[in-house]
């Protein structure tokens, strides 16, 4: 079984990033929660409150929109960066594993016929978590929580904070400018 991240990976750049500039662009009146995202950054670099608190402070901009249909549209225009080495080798077996909301990546998953997705809970109304942020050791949680993997065949990442899903792969490959190669994890750190 292969099993992937999404953002950096086989998306280029950051869903969560480039969702909240495509609503702002569509709803000028999101910038009203600007301010209170940039308190959640703030808060954060000062170590107040940890990355799914911080994460909230970001996602409450989903207040002033209907997320599940702005997702949906949202991947009309941005399906086109899946890299195509993914599109050309992806199965229905995958599981795509993430730190991004749920609600965001199930679309684009389910029209790519990619039916096994575990990303971070985030409530599409409130921006609240409604779990842990799916990061580092929580995707190992997650992986074995909901399909109870010891092992993967491929692995496939942009980012160190996956290095414990990649020491659980035959095959890890570190996807640098969007081309996948061999990744030695025990070299990284």
């Amino acid at each position: 079984m292969n099993v992937y991240d999404f953002d950096g990976t086989i998306y280029a750049g950051d869903s969560t990033v480039d969702f909240f500039l495509y609503a702002v662009k569509k709803h000028p009146s999101l910038l009203r929660y600007v301010p209170r995202q940039a308190y959640g950054f703030l808060m954060y670099a000062c170590r107040r409150i940890d990355k799914t608190q911080l994460k909230e402070y970001f996602y409450s901009f989903l207040k002033g929109i209907d997320a599940q249909t702005e997702a949906a549209c949202f991947w009309k225009t941005h399906e086109k960066k899946i890299y195509g080495w993914y599109k050309a080798q992806k199965t229905g077996q995958d599981i795509i594993i993430s730190a991004s909301p749920f609600f965001l990546l199930q679309p684009v998953c389910e029209a790519m016929g990619v039916c096994r997705v575990i990303a971070s809970g985030v409530d599409e109304k409130t921006g609240k978590a409604t779990g842990a942020n799916c990061r580092g050791e929580e995707k190992v949680r997650r992986l074995w929580q909901e399909y109870q993997v010891d092992e993967i065949d491929r692995f496939y990442s942009d980012s160190n904070s996956d290095l414990p899903l990649a020491r659980l792969a035959k095959h890890p490959y570190r996807v640098k400018n969007g081309i996948p190669q061999p990744w030695n994890p025990a070299d990284s750190r």
